[in-house]
């Protein structure tokens, strides 16, 4: 597995558009990382910088001890596996077996280790049932998990999943959750760009927040959540039982288990009252 380094990156499209400034932070592999933020901060423009579809104005970004503006899409596709955030820009091929087969041929993986790394992905994303059908005649939610079966496909150490959750119900949010919990564990490392800002609670153990360009906040859930001065200038919210706890005058907390503990602890502190 390999790490991740953006050192005082900046970018400006070719329009004049300042999208990135001084941007520096790392990670390490087997980290699962959210990039929040209102529209416009910059998330995607960076998530394209980590594997070269974007290249720094200023700054560099290094995956392992690969420059990103020394090497090809191509050469970093075997490192940074990209879902793009609609699946109509990624999906080109007749069925969806095809398109998951497409990656790990291209990247030269011997037949058998590609076949199963196909059927793999498949089961994964729950998609083996449509394994022939054209991409397209499936239903929007389905065809995004079909880009996400196809980068899993690729059997990279790095993943970038832009939105990922769009349209999905609760068992598609699920699903793609419980990906991300076992790239994890298996030690590879996801960075998820979400609005969805309970999934990323959920999924993510690092929150790295970007407004105007910059990086805001960069730390654990905790540590993030208690900053919603900050994160109100991104228009982003707190996860709904964090905002529920606020309410209730409890201590912080997004997962049910947490909440629960808080109300027995303030029911048993005004027993003893």
């Amino acid at each position: 597995m390999i790490p991740l380094h953006v050192e005082q990156v900046a970018y400006t499209y070719p329009n004049g558009v300042v999208a990135l400034q001084n941007i520096s932070f790392s990670i390490a592999p087997g980290e699962s990382i959210a990039l929040i933020g209102q529209n416009g901060a910059g998330k995607t423009t960076l998530a394209r910088q980590l594997n070269g579809l974007l290249q720094p104005t200023q700054g560099r970004v290094l995956i392992g001890d690969l420059d990103t503006r020394q090497h090809t899409v191509a050469k970093l596709a075997a490192q940074v596996g990209y879902v793009f955030q609609h699946p109509e820009h990624q999906i080109f091929k007749r069925t969806v077996r095809d398109e998951l087969a497409f990656g790990p041929r291209n990247l030269g993986y011997p037949a058998d280790r590609a076949t199963a790394l196909v059927t793999q992905a498949l089961r994964l994303t729950e998609l083996t049932e449509f394994a022939e059908d054209h991409p397209h005649d499936l239903l929007p939610a389905l065809r995004k998990r079909v880009t996400l079966a196809s980068v899993l496909a690729m059997d990279t150490p790095i993943l970038v999943l832009d939105e990922p959750t769009t349209g999905q119900d609760a068992r598609g949010i699920q699903v793609i959750g419980a990906i991300i919990d076992n790239l994890r564990a298996a030690g590879r490392t996801v960075i998820t760009i979400s609005h969805d800002i309970d999934f990323c609670a959920d999924h993510c153990h690092r929150l790295i927040v970007l407004g105007g360009g910059r990086v805001l906040l960069d730390g654990p859930a905790e540590e993030v959540f208690g900053r919603p001065e900050v994160l109100e200038q991104t228009a982003v919210e707190l996860p709904q039982l964090a905002r529920l706890t606020a309410r209730l005058g409890l201590p912080l907390a997004w997962q049910p288990e947490a909440l629960l503990d808080a109300l027995e602890a303030r029911q048993h502190q005004q027993g003893q009252q």
